[in-house]
């Protein structure tokens, strides 16, 4: 027997169109330019507008833009924006396209493998071993350390070439590499690195004795700042030690570092995604959209769409007329979210955004701000995860002015990184021969009104990049 019953339930469910809004506030200011780029070149529906043109496609396809927005009208963010007219129309009047705020990235020239080639290529080598160098050259890692054996690159040459390879043929080459710059290049770790820079100064007349049998004999000791083991098994005394240390620590680490090479690297700069400035002794707060265009319909397809037979070319025009509609509403309630969410951090921040001390950010969290603005949780990590703020004490990350905090000796909430800090101040101003352990750091905060355990400290500690005590010390 079939028996049919009707059931009542209610669930929420998200448009297509609300994801798509949803993700596209997440974009930074760079990947809306790149997004708005590919959109005129894709859509023929979509076009600049000029300066102070008005935007709206109000005399075209009026009813396919109310849809859309319609779609979108029950989503609870959406009904908090204020009918103030967005940055997105008036940006090029407020803005010079010459206007740079920041700086041009970086330009690669030449890496530190072609610049080990070419010294390699002015060599008096034949064939064979020019081969064998660009192998080597291409085998080492990115810190130029090379991790293989002769036996194992010769297996490799012989297997790639189709030739056979010799390991001393392998050994020879290595060794001719081990003298190119940066010296240590080739060296196969710390130890080696070390101590070929040592016989560098020592073929320059330096005195290198007792910091070379250190590093030999004693490398694991110096790394754990065990210098009375070491003061103990080479008998000398903490003086000549200290002289040995600040030998060795003026070498280079690695072989190819920030230090000691002459590649210029590409770097990924900032582009910050709103500008904070102070105008009449008040916060203001822009977009820095002034690279990305007004946008409107183009309306030269009103007569084609009308008379056109075609049906197909007619849906085509409705749904890039719509695609051209959405990008325009969804840029404005971008904008308009983002200012209202940035002005509410603002607002919960004066006192950092007025002077810059990281001491003054108060406790806050993104349920925090959605409740004041009235928007979800997930709107408010979306216009601030991965965006940045240039304000006149430098570029910041959003998500950095969100911390949790504890309530001191005298009841007052204080952030986390106000505590960081101080931890910061306290090892800053400690006797670097004896440094302050995590319970003496916790003991310290705690006089300073902030109880925190020790366990605590040790995160805070991790979290700020700072050692442990014992790495901390010094002779």
């Amino acid at each position: 027997m079939l028996n049919l019953s009707q059931t009542q339930k209610q669930t929420l469910r998200i448009s297509p169109s609300q994801i798509q809004l949803l993700n596209f506030l997440q974009l930074s200011t760079i990947e809306l330019e790149e997004h708005i780029k590919t959109e005129l070149e894709e859509n023929p529906m979509l076009e600049e507008a000029t300066v102070g043109e008005d935007t709206d496609a109000d005399d075209f396809d009026r009813d396919d833009k109310d849809a859309l927005s319609a779609s979108s009208a029950d989503y609870l963010d959406w009904d908090e924006y204020d009918d103030d007219t967005p940055n997105y129309k008036t940006q090029l009047n407020n803005y010079s396209s010459d206007d740079d705020f920041y700086s041009a990235p970086i330009i690669q020239q030449t890496s530190w493998r072609d610049d080990l080639k070419e010294q390699l290529h002015v060599l008096a080598l034949n064939e064979r071993q020019q081969l064998l160098g660009d192998f080597i050259i291409d085998s080492l890692d990115e810190h130029g350390f090379l991790k293989y054996d002769a036996e194992a690159l010769a297996d490799d040459v012989s297997f790639t070439n189709n030739i056979f390879v010799d390991v001393p043929d392998v050994e020879e080459v290595i060794a001719i590499i081990r003298n190119l710059e940066p010296i240590g290049i080739g060296t196969s770790n710390l130890q080696e690195c070390l101590l070929i820079q040592l016989d560098k100064k020592r073929e320059e007349g330096q005195d290198v004795d007792l910091a070379y049998d250190v590093v030999q004999n004693n490398l694991d000791d110096l790394a754990v700042r065990n210098y009375e083991k070491i003061m103990r098994s080479r008998e000398i005394c903490s003086e000549k030690l200290k002289n040995a240390i600040n030998l060795i620590t003026s070498l280079h680490a690695k072989p190819i570092s920030e230090e000691n090479t002459s590649s210029i690297l590409i770097k990924d700069n900032i582009i910050p995604d709103y500008l904070v400035f102070y105008e009449d002794n008040k916060i203001e707060v822009s977009l820095n959209s002034n690279q990305i265009p007004p946008l409107r319909v183009n309306n030269s397809f009103n007569d084609l769409i009308q008379g056109t037979p075609d049906k197909a070319a007619a849906n085509y025009i409705h749904t890039k007329v719509s695609a051209a509609n959405w990008l325009i509403d969804a840029i404005q309630q971008r904008e308009t979210t983002m200012l209202k969410t940035m002005k509410t951090l603002i607002k919960i921040q004066e006192e950092f955004f007025k002077t810059g001390h990281v001491q003054k950010l108060k406790p806050m969290t993104l349920k925090d701000v959605a409740e004041i603005i009235k928007m979800d949780i997930s709107t408010v990590s979306r216009v601030t995860s991965g965006k940045y703020a240039q304000t006149p004490f430098g570029t910041i990350h959003l998500k950095d002015l969100f911390s949790g905090g504890i309530f001191t000796d005298s009841g007052i909430e204080v952030s986390n990184r106000e505590i960081q800090q101080t931890l910061a101040g306290l090892i800053s101003e400690e006797d670097k021969s004896a440094p302050l352990n995590d319970f003496q750091l916790a003991d310290m905060l705690a006089q300073k009104g902030y109880p925190i355990a020790r366990r605590t400290v040790a995160k805070y500690r991790d979290h700020l990049g700072i050692q442990s005590a014992q790495l901390r010390r010094v002779l």
